[in-house]
Formats: C-alpha cells, sequence, structure tokens
C-alpha cells in the first residue's frame, strides 16, 4: 500500500512540472489556447488541476465544503505568477486533507450516482482520481507547450514554412 507521504511526492512532482512550464511560457503563451479544437491554454490547464485537488481532495476525502466552477476554470487566465504561487501551495492543503484519508472508506461528500460505479467510490480511489488527473493534465500541457512554442517560431501547424 502506497503511504501519503509517498502519493505526496508524486503530487508535488506533477505540480512542480506543471509550475515550470507556466512559468517557462510566460503570461502571453501560457494563456494562449493553441489553434486547435477543444483546446485549453497551460494557464487554464493548471487552474483546473487546483479545483482537482480543492474539490477531490477537501471535499471528497476531508469532508469539506468546497465551491467549485468546473466550467469557469477552464476560461481562467490571468498573470503566471499568481497562478505558480497558488499551485506551489496547493500540494500542502492537499496534504491536510489526506491527513484524514481512510482509503477503504467511501468518499465523505455526496458524488453524483456514475461516479459511484468507478473506483471513485472509495477514498483510496479518490485520492488515485486526483492523481490521474494530474498526471493526464500535465502529459496535456506538455505537449500544448511544445505546440504553442512550435507556433510562436512559425513551425505550427506541422509543414507550416519558418
Amino acid at each position: 500500500m502506497i503511504t501519503t507521504e509517498d502519493f505526496q511526492w508524486y503530487v508535488e512532482a506533477a505540480v512542480d512540472a506543471m509550475v515550470a512550464i507556466v512559468t517557462g511560457l510566460g503570461d502571453d503563451l501560457a494563456n494562449t489556447r493553441p489553434d486547435l479544437p477543444g483546446a485549453n491554454s497551460p494557464y487554464a490547464i493548471l487552474f483546473h488541476c487546483l479545483g482537482v485537488m480543492e474539490y477531490w481532495g477537501g471535499e471528497a476525502i476531508a469532508g469539506r465544503p468546497v465551491e467549485r466552477d468546473r466550467d469557469a476554470e477552464f476560461r481562467a487566465a490571468g498573470p503566471v505568477a499568481e497562478l505558480a504561487d497558488r499551485a506551489l501551495a496547493a500540494p500542502r492543503r492537499l496534504a491536510a486533507d489526506l491527513a484524514s484519508l481512510d482509503p477503504a472508506a467511501p468518499p465523505r461528500a455526496r458524488l453524483d450516482p456514475e461516479d459511484l460505479t468507478t473506483p471513485l467510490r472509495t477514498q483510496g480511489g479518490v485520492a488515485l482520481h486526483i492523481y490521474e488527473e494530474l498526471a493526464r493534465h500535465l502529459g496535456q500541457m506538455e505537449l500544448t507547450r511544445d505546440v504553442l512554442r512550435a507556433s510562436a517560431a512559425g513551425a505550427w501547424p506541422p509543414g507550416a514554412s519558418t
């Protein structure tokens, strides 16, 4: 069984990598959506991940009320430095939420019925879902960063002349 300390290490590594992407891109590119259907800006992706950690860790694991506007997370934009500060603090908040983790117990929040047919039916499953979302979105941010940099250099879409 993984310890909460081990879990926390992976969460921090993912968040640190996301922060490095948005800070490396700077305010303009981090707030830019690639010219691809349904794409999100790196800023919005990280903002969404903070919402994931807050809701699933805070409400579903720790049982504290969390106000969340998931749709607004994908429209978020702003200064990278402020988001980076918030992101670097988020794993500490998640660690506090995980202090009450009972891996085999049901989530402390009322979930949508369809969630209860997945591993989200336990707090341990919820914790894994948090990391699943961070890992998935880190990969998405890496690709988004690469597309934005290529576009800024005139090399996107593929085959474009430089």
